[in-house]
């Protein structure tokens, strides 16, 4: 189960972990009340990631964020707006063993939106070696590039690990 409330993240986590024989349902097909939440105040990623995992989610209006954002980097110059999404994916079973995988995607925040694909901050962020946003580029393309499909494939790897 997506500790996420995001059914676009869902739908991307779904669309990558076909690949790997997995299945993604949203944490309100789980049954977990829409009401429950877990507060982000671990120290890292994975501590987030782990949390998040026991039945999370964020909620967030993609637009006002990447107004904010627009606004708070407004004047900065480009070689200073490198950024990087990243994605931990943190699975936890019933014996409370624990696995974490991480995955990131560096890139330049752009001083303006470009593309009307994706969510979140995909529109004002340019990937690396990529001449297109996230927001631009299909979403096949995105699947083998961002964080999500990179943090996915390491937890394929771990879980392969584990069989050995």
């Amino acid at each position: 189960m997506a500790a996420s409330k995001n059914e676009n993240k869902i739908r991307e986590m779904e669309a990558i972990t076909r690949g790997f024989g997995m299945r993604v349902i949203s944490r309100r097909d789980a049954g977990v009340p829409e009401d429950f939440d877990v507060e982000e105040d671990g120290e890292t990623f994975e501590e987030n990631a782990l949390k998040k995992a026991r039945f999370a989610g964020e909620p967030c209006d993609d637009e006002k964020n990447n107004d904010k954002l627009l606004e708070e980097m407004k004047g900065v110059p480009r070689a200073q707006r490198t950024c990087r999404f990243v994605s931990v994916i943190a699975l936890v079973w019933p014996d409370g063993r624990e696995i974490t995988a991480r995955g990131e995607c560096e890139g330049h925040l752009l001083e303006e939106r470009r593309g009307t694909g994706g969510f979140g901050y995909d529109p004002l962020f340019l990937p690396d070696g990529q001449t297109e946003t996230f927001a631009q580029i299909s979403q096949e393309v995105k699947n083998q590039i961002s964080h999500r499909s990179r943090a996915l494939a390491e937890l394929a790897r771990k879980l392969e690990a584990m069989k050995e």
